[in-house]
């Protein structure tokens, strides 16, 4: 979804070169994950795309041509949150849902919360 070669280097660089209505639903997706993460999580670019990190990789989010994703970056909560989940498309770790509907802030919040309690546990190891 970006033009010419140059990666961002920022969420902010990202979401400049997204166009609607891709954009506003991916900082709809932003201002989740943000409210629903831990103050201490960061902002970032992993494998080219929008993320968060919170003692390591929490969740990612993403435009594409005809739709947007949302990567819990754990594939098993795919599996986990299969239920919930049915009303969009799925595969190993990627959540898509369409451009213009980003997904509903009680889901974004939960697969957030779960990916914050990985990681915590992780680093308890």
């Amino acid at each position: 979804m970006r033009s010419g070669n140059v990666a961002p280097q920022t969420v902010d660089e990202y979401l400049l070169n997204v166009p609607e209505p891709h954009k506003s639903t991916l900082e709809k997706i932003r201002a989740m994950v943000r409210a629903a993460a831990p103050a201490e999580a960061t902002e970032a670019i992993s494998y080219g795309m929008p993320a968060f990190k919170y003692k390591g990789a929490l969740v990612g989010f993403a435009a594409f041509k005809n739709h947007c994703s949302f990567f819990p970056m754990n594939s098993a909560l795919v599996v986990e949150f299969k239920d919930e989940l049915k009303n969009y498309k799925t595969s190993k770790g990627t959540i898509q849902f369409p451009a213009d509907k980003p997904l509903p802030a009680t889901l974004v919040k939960k697969l957030v919360k779960v990916r914050v309690a990985d990681n915590e546990a992780k680093e308890k190891h």
